[in-house]
């Protein structure tokens, strides 16, 4: 079966959905594009994902075991790259297979994600970005889609500094280039941060005396592990959720001007008729919700090379469940805090 899903999914990519990736979809920054016919249904689909508020689907999840659900075994698709989708992803599994589902994870680029949700090939994704990163791919399988809730409102694009560095706001740094060596050290030249950063903040701020050192994101966390290692100051391109913020000192300079753009709420999706048929499942998913530490933590625990270093991911959020006891019980429950 997986195999026919993933020649299924390879077949819609090829004859466009893939396409609409060139909109630049990245957890580093991607941009939204135009789509979609705005026909009353998939608007009101967009509409949920927008206006979604973390906390407001939840609930008891009824029953016990899969109770009445339908279907015992489900797929959940995870976008290659975005390591906040591996993360909910895996830790969904591990509470579902607990309640007796069998669960596996695929990894597909998002736009044929979306696509495989929309023909059913996939019951759930946990990463749709709204309302500028996934806009186009709700627009255009708004129809076939259903809305499980969104468990995070603090996706952006940032400058991060350690924290003990002098900086507070995007506006001191005109001033303080000697404080972080004259340098801002960026991600992969195709993100969408690095293009923000480029276009925006640099002309915005007035920060052409700085080198923007654009390379790739291992090159930029390498850069914040010696300026922790050699108690020095770094300024970088960063984004939340990123496991960055638990491994290392960092904190986000404030962006009065918005040149970073505002946060995102990202949301759990899945196929039509998913909830209603499997509604143990779908409510578990709807009370999800993670905050900027529980976040970090996990990703931390799955992909720090000192840790689990993205080997394992079953075996990460295992740990991890153990040092956070009462996390799947209060997920279930729907007593998770929503920040």
């Amino acid at each position: 079966m997986v195999t026919i899903k993933a020649k299924y999914i390879a077949a819609l990519a090829a004859t466009g959905a893939l396409a609409l990736a060139g909109c630049g979809a990245s957890n580093s920054g991607g941009e939204g594009g135009e789509g979609g016919s705005g026909d009353s249904k998939g608007s009101d689909t967009a509409a949920a994902f927008t206006d979604c508020t973390v906390g407001e689907s939840f609930a008891a999840a009824e029953g016990e075991g899969t109770g009445e659900d339908k279907d015992t075994e489900l797929t959940i698709g995870a976008f290659n790259g975005w390591d906040e989708s591996f993360a909910t992803a895996h830790l969904l599994k591990a509470v579902l297979e607990e309640e007796g589902y069998t669960v596996t994870v695929e990894a597909f680029e998002a736009a044929p994600a979306f696509a495989g949700v929309a023909a059913g090939d996939i019951d759930i994704i946990t990463d749709a970005w709204m309302p500028v990163t996934h806009p186009q791919y709700i627009e255009q399988f708004g129809d076939d889609i259903e809305h499980l809730g969104c468990w995070y409102d603090n996706a952006k694009l940032t400058l991060a500094v350690n924290e003990d560095s002098p900086a507070k706001s995007i506006e001191d740094l005109p001033e303080m280039a000697d404080e972080y060596g004259g340098k801002i050290y960026g991600i992969e030249p195709g993100a969408g941060l690095t293009k923000t950063t480029q276009e925006k903040a640099i002309p915005e701020y007035g920060l052409e005396d700085y080198e923007f050192v654009v390379s790739s994101t291992p090159a930029m966390l390498t850069q914040v592990q010696k300026a922790t290692d050699s108690n020095e100051n770094v300024l970088v391109t960063l984004w939340r959720p990123h496991w960055a913020y638990s491994s290392f000192p960092m904190r986000d300079l404030e962006d009065p001007k918005g040149a970073m753009g505002d946060a995102e709420i990202i949301s759990s999706a899945a196929r039509s008729g998913f909830a209603e048929e499997n509604p143990r499942a779908a409510q578990i998913i709807k009370n999800l919700a993670l905050d900027d530490e529980q976040l970090s933590s996990l990703e931390d625990n799955m992909m720090n090379p000192e840790k689990h270093d993205g080997a394992n991911h079953d075996a990460a959020v295992a740990d991890w469940l153990k040092e956070n006891p009462e996390f799947a019980d209060q997920l279930i429950a729907g007593e998770l805090n929503a920040g």
